[in-house]
């Protein structure tokens, strides 16, 4: 079966950055699941998994516009220590999520903290990266009605409720 719109993939993978340091891998924990057409993976990775079958790998390179886009400096801001409950425990690297300016959840990084500002920024950890994926389709299946109504897999891979 081929990997089209509304099957259910899963994959197993090593993701790299431009200087070959692995960032994630699913050895560890085993494979990804994901549902095909839905959004569910960077747009790269999806567009090049199209019409692969079972016990296919590639390498696939993908630029940050076809992965978390490029960085954007007017997500970055400084913010009060005040705002911080703990603030002296607040540390470069920690992530915090906060309410977006549209209403929905984000992730936001603190870059750094000085006596009177913590520096938060809201760009995906790895916008402005270029990716490279080592894939291998371990399987491939017709999503559920459920699944397709949902826009995700579910079960052991995919998204539980």
């Amino acid at each position: 079966m081929q990997i089209a719109p509304n099957k259910v993939v899963s994959i197993d993978y090593t993701l790299t950055n431009a200087q070959g340091e692995v960032i994630d891998s699913s050895s560890q924990r085993g494979p990804m699941a994901y549902l095909q057409g839905h959004q569910n993976i960077i747009p790269g990775l999806e567009s090049a998994l199209e019409g692969k079958v079972v016990g296919d790998s590639l390498k696939v390179t993908v630029t940050p516009a076809e992965a978390y886009g490029e960085r954007d400096d007017s997500l970055r801001q400084a913010v009060p220590r005040k705002m911080f409950e703990d603030a002296d425990n607040v540390t470069v690297g920690m992530q915090f999520q906060t309410m977006s300016e549209q209403g929905g959840t984000q992730i936001v990084t603190v870059t750094g903290v000085d006596s009177e500002h913590v520096t938060i920024d809201a760009n995906h950890p790895l916008a402005g990266e270029t990716l490279t994926f080592d894939v291998t389709v371990v399987d491939v299946r017709d999503a559920s009605e459920e699944e397709q109504a949902h826009g995700h897999a579910h079960g052991p891979e995919g998204h539980s409720h």
